[in-house]
């Protein structure tokens, strides 16, 4: 479009240069006319006879000189003939001079000019008069010349005429020559105040205009100026010159610029094109600014939204970022100096959001710490370990472990093998504390349907934290999948509320009486006496195991202040469960088992059998099976 537009003004101020040298022509030669009539009118008057006898010259033969035609034209014949033959030798002496006088000048073409011319002479008197030449007279008769005759058939050309023509060309030529350079002197002057053809200021074709002419167009413009308003989410808002006092001040920037033109030089502008940036300089009230701008949309508080973070997020089993939302809260101190610089440089249209006029976020979707952090997220992510505690699933995946990770405030991953290690311990404990049975409470419904609540410190289920921890790193580091069970420090045979599952010797002290389940199955019964209630032989309540089997085996008491043993009696059968505490034959027991036998023949905390019984539990019982000490 500039290009055409180029073009066209080149076009334009070409047609306006020739039209303006062809009127400055035009009135040079009517001057010229002018002042030739004026002289032509102040000459005097010609002679008719002189300017017959002058055409007469001019109509004389080419190659015949006026000697030539003097003595050609006139009639000899009554002269002797010695006369007439020295007046044929004198003749032809002349024209073998002037033959060689043209050799010598090497003027062919004049030669063969004047013979042509000759010979067309002498060939047009014969056909249209074979008479005698009327120039000549009979003998007797009176000598008359008719210059008549001689002038009009003379097509010699004068010398004289053509220096005369050559000097009336040079005359015109510098006419020309100084009327050319007139019309180019009056076309500079005209330019003397105005820009040259081709000339643009800010974006406006000045041609010829004065610098008055063209400063008024700019305040014509400023007169109204409007600036569009664009924001984020918002329409487009208009700021009109008016509203904020918006006024053109000259500083004679443009003045400036067409006395700085060489006018002399004005033909260059029909050449190229000269552009100008010059200064509008205005005016406006910065108060009524700040005001308008206040009140336009994009900058009212409900509309302010605050930008948000891109973060890390755990979906569908592995971390994403989540982009950053832009918000609308527009930063209305840069806001203000963007309107205000558009305004002073007479700009129409701005745009806060491509401006940067807004707050941003300041973790974006695409920045390299965050990523990084991505990948060092999966990598944790990848890990799933899946505990199977009885009918009890708990499953450690990234949705747990992100939580373990330290990050800076930016997002980025800050590695601290301390603080992760400290969040696996602590999520091992809180396993321990959900599912360890050991030392709680568990409810045991006995053989006679009484429902009991049992304690056990050596039975049940307990996690070895140590260990667990150690794994579950090397797990989550790995980024394994696994499903197992914790490492237990201590186990039972079931997960259920009493952990003894089906198989279990189940010791009813208020009963005195005992019953052995093998999967479920009752395999023993037997009653017993228990250790004396008196506060110091009482057989502790709780789950046990096994721990030892003697046959036969020496029980020994603790050792007195007196280096003596409080009790050393042989056994046949011996079946530890609880420290010293076991299941043993008691032959000594006459009066014999269960009742309330144990208040007052008690022992010392075993549980006393008879023979044949402790037999038969001897030969059936087991390491690992529970043992459920109850009141």
């Amino acid at each position: 479009m500039a290009n055409d537009q180029d073009k066209r003004m080149q076009e334009d101020s070409s047609e306006n240069f020739e039209k303006e040298l062809a009127d400055a022509v035009s009135k040079m030669t009517s001057d010229e006319s002018q002042r030739k009539d004026t002289t032509d009118a102040d000459k005097p008057k010609k002679n008719p006879r002189k300017d017959r006898e002058k055409n007469a010259k001019s109509a004389r033969p080419a190659g015949r000189t006026m000697k030539q035609l003097q003595l050609d034209d006139f009639d000899f014949s009554s002269d002797k003939p010695a006369q007439k033959e020295a007046r044929e030798e004198k003749i032809k002496s002349e024209e073998e001079k002037t033959k060689s006088e043209k050799e010598e000048t090497r003027q062919p073409e004049a030669e063969e000019r004047n013979i042509n011319a000759e010979q067309e002479l002498s060939g047009e008197q014969e056909q249209k008069d074979p008479t005698p030449n009327p120039a000549y007279h009979e003998p007797g008769e009176e000598a008359k010349f008719d210059f008549s005759s001689i002038t009009s058939d003379l097509p010699l050309e004068s010398p004289t005429k053509k220096r005369k023509g050559l000097k009336i060309a040079g005359i015109l030529a510098g006419m020309l020559i100084v009327a050319a350079g007139g019309a180019y002197a009056g076309v500079s002057y005209y330019y003397t105040d105005k820009f040259f053809q081709g000339t643009v200021i800010n974006g406006m074709d000045c041609s010829g205009q004065t610098a008055a002419e063209v400063e008024k167009r700019i305040s014509e413009k400023v007169e109204n100026y409007k600036l569009t308003v664009r924001s984020r989410n918002q329409e487009p808002e208009i700021i009109t010159g008016n509203e904020i006092n918006y006024q053109y001040i000259s500083t004679g920037d443009i003045l400036a610029l067409v006395q700085k033109q060489k006018p002399y030089e004005w033909i260059t502008g029909y050449f190229h094109q000269t552009s100008y940036t010059a200064d509008e300089n205005v005016s406006f009230d910065r108060s009524l600014l700040e005001a308008k701008l206040n009140s336009l949309s994009c900058a009212k508080e409900e509309n302010q939204v605050p930008p948000q973070d891109a973060y890390i997020s755990y979906e569908s089993s592995e971390f994403e970022i989540v982009p950053e939302t832009q918000g609308s809260n527009l930063l209305t101190a840069k806001a203000y100096q963007l309107a205000e610089k558009a305004i002073a440089a007479s700009t129409e249209e701005i745009d806060f959001e491509k401006e940067g006029a807004y707050e941003t976020a300041s973790v974006t979707q695409n920045d390299p710490k965050l990523l990084q952090a991505l990948q060092a997220y999966n990598q944790y992510s990848r890990a799933s370990i899946t505990y199977v505690i009885g009918d009890q699933r708990e499953v450690l995946d990234g949705t747990i472990i992100k939580d373990w990770l330290s990050t800076a405030p930016d997002g980025t991953l800050v590695k601290d093998n301390e603080a992760f290690r400290k969040c696996i311990a602590d999520y091992v404990a809180s396993l321990g504390q959900k599912y360890d049975t050991v030392g709680k409470p568990r409810t045991f419904t006995a053989t006679n349907g009484r429902t009991v609540s049992v304690y056990g410190y050596n039975y049940g289920w307990s996690i070895d934290e140590a260990a667990e921890v150690e794994k579950l790193t090397e797990e989550i580091n790995n980024g394994e999948v696994v499903e197992r069970e914790p490492i237990y420090a201590m186990t039972a045979n079931s997960h259920d509320d009493s952990d003894v599952g089906n198989t279990y010797i189940e010791v009813d002290m208020g009963i005195q009486y005992m019953y052995y389940y093998i999967d479920g199955a009752l395999v023993f019964e037997s009653p017993f006496i228990s250790g004396k209630p008196d506060g110091e032989h009482n057989t502790p309540e709780g789950i046990y195991l096994l721990y030892n089997m003697e046959s036969p085996s020496v029980l020994r008491g603790e050792m007195q202040s007196d280096g003596t043993l409080e009790y050393e009696t042989q056994v046949s059968y011996w079946m530890a469960f609880n420290g010293g505490i076991g299941f043993h034959d008691a032959t000594w027991q006459y009066w014999g088992f269960g009742g309330d036998l144990y208040k007052t023949l008690g022992s010392h905390g075993c549980i006393n059998l008879p023979l044949d019984a402790a037999a038969q539990l001897y030969s059936i019982i087991r390491y690992g099976d529970p043992i459920v000490c109850f009141y």
